[in-house]
């Protein structure tokens, strides 16, 4: 009987192991939704002198959050209003819009990558104490995957490397064109817009997989 319990604890432990590793194998999912990045000269011309972000909740990547604060996005055929700021302030401000809101403000968002604005459109910011006209900066965020170097030697990936994701559930599938980004303060997270999001079925506590 000691025996038969001793195999049945060795089995169980087995199994337990088994559960850990596969998790290890999988990324958190994150997913946003059209939203803007202020520089602090143009914070101060849409929200005044002394303004500052006022944050409402940190977003999953260190540092990041989701600010009380939004603006209006104009194009040259309509507007969208309410857009959210996240926050802190950048060297550049950046209009990451979703595909169907390309057609609805008349303008030709570009997949970028966050940071990479040269050659994008430009489009107008309104916030309550002024307006700014950008030369450029609205974008449609390409699908990406932050970790940290640790990470990428885990996932056996290497920064700005091209990889395929998985996902499961009713309409899983996989995802092409996915963007590795691997820096020091980085946390494990796939990020995904909420139009692709819907699409897939993926929704917020989700995992994935890289697939090499």
């Amino acid at each position: 009987m000691d025996n038969m319990d001793q195999i049945v604890t060795t089995v169980l432990q087995e199994i337990q192991k088994c559960g850990i590793i596969k998790e290890q194998n999988l990324i958190p999912v994150g997913i946003s939704n059209r939203h803007v990045h202020l520089s602090e000269e143009h914070l101060i011309s849409l929200f005044g002198e002394d303004a500052k972000l006022c944050k409402i909740k940190d977003l999953s990547q260190p540092g990041q959050f989701a600010c009380q604060e939004c603006v209006t996005v104009v194009g040259p055929k309509g507007c969208i209003e309410n857009i959210r700021i996240l926050g802190p302030t950048r060297a550049k401000t950046q209009i990451e819009l979703l595909a169907a809101d390309c057609f609805k403000l008349g303008v030709k968002a570009p997949l970028r990558e966050s940071g990479k604005l040269t050659g994008t459109p430009g489009i107008a910011i309104c916030g309550p104490r002024g307006c700014v006209n950008l030369s450029e900066g609205a974008m449609i965020a390409k699908r990406h995957i932050h970790m940290t170097p640790q990470d990428a030697e885990r996932f056996c990936c290497r920064d700005n490397e091209i990889v395929r994701v998985g996902c499961c559930g009713e309409r899983g599938g996989i995802l092409d064109n996915v963007v590795v980004r691997v820096t020091e303060a980085s946390k494990l997270d796939f990020h995904i817009d909420i139009e692709e999001a819907n699409c897939m079925g993926i929704i917020g506590s989700d995992k994935v997989k890289i697939i090499k």
